[in-house]
């Protein structure tokens, strides 16, 4: 098996009780005000502070891409500043990130939480600043979230323990994996190949999810991050919620698991199906950059964090 991963990424301070937390929207904007949202966080006693993007719009966007840049730039620059959660994902992300200077984050570092079109600035945290994130619930999600989804972010960003015991799926890979946490929505991790946000997988464990997709578009995505070379060398897969999936008239013939299997059905890492996490009321967090232990038996899935 090929030589897994081990060093974790740099780990942010982890919250306290009175710091502060920033919301900004870094792709679409929000469809109505974040009541739930921010009255969590300071349930959790977070001095909670709002970016110009939260009431921005600029059609489907939350203000111009400038706009989005800069409130995104402001947290990043703001000492003060503990932690940045994106308030929803949708499309924009990748219209922006080029346009933020993240330096500053070289010498004081801040978690950064969200999903799915999130999953950009994910990778190019740790590709370029070797820094963790948290893949894990948005304000916008937070009115329909799991109790126990809220908790793990909760839990994360406090520096808690998570560990995760998943039930069994007969497509399951059985076997042990260590290696760094990396991934998110595959569509994403697709848009992010070739570029300078472009994870490097070999020996790592990757985590994937995504919504709304047709068949054989997860089957093509697949397929193209295995020959990219993305999948071959990995420690571990972990796949989560694929939501809302689509078929054609003519059916694609094939489940999400059954498409992920067929791929990676001759390397030898373990796999895990049913992850939860993505877009899901039980959106449980995951900690990307750091080093991630998978035991997939056929009995139970047990995932922790070294």
């Amino acid at each position: 098996m090929h030589k897994a991963d081990h060093s974790s990424a740099i780990q942010p301070p982890h919250l306290k009780p009175g710091d502060k937390i920033a919301i900004t929207c870094p792709a679409k904007k929000l469809p109505k005000p974040m009541t739930d949202a921010i009255a969590l966080l300071e349930s959790w006693e977070f001095e909670v502070v709002l970016g110009e993007t939260v009431n921005a719009g600029y059609h489907q966007f939350a203000g111009d891409d400038e706009l989005r840049a800069r409130d995104m730039q402001r947290f990043i620059d703001d000492d003060r500043i503990k932690a940045i959660i994106a308030a929803r994902g949708g499309y924009g992300t990748i219209r922006m990130i080029d346009k933020v200077d993240f330096s500053r984050l070289k010498t004081n570092q801040k978690w950064l939480i969200g999903f799915s079109d999130i999953t950009l600035l994910h990778a190019h945290l740790y590709n370029n600043y070797n820094l963790q994130t948290i893949h894990g619930q948005m304000p916008v999600n937070i009115p329909d979230a799991s109790a126990r989804s809220l908790q793990t972010l909760k839990d994360a960003l406090f520096g808690n323990e998570i560990t995760y015991t998943i039930n069994p799926n007969h497509l399951n890979r059985t076997g042990k994996g260590e290696g760094v946490l990396i991934g998110g929505n595959l569509s994403l991790l697709i848009a992010s190949l070739c570029s300078v946000s472009d994870f490097n997988y070999d020996g790592k464990i990757l985590f994937i999810e995504d919504v709304g997709e047709y068949l054989y578009a997860v089957d093509r995505m697949i397929r193209t991050l295995d020959r990219a070379g993305k999948l071959k060398h990995l420690a571990g897969l972990i796949v989560g919620g694929f939501t809302d999936i689509k078929d054609n008239d003519i059916p694609f013939g094939q489940t999400v698991s059954e498409i992920i299997m067929d791929v990676v059905k001759d390397y030898n890492y373990p796999v895990c199906f049913d992850f939860p996490a993505g877009h899901l009321p039980d959106n449980c967090s995951l900690i990307l950059g750091r080093t991630l232990n998978l035991s997939v038996l056929k009995a139970v899935t047990a995932i922790n964090y070294k």
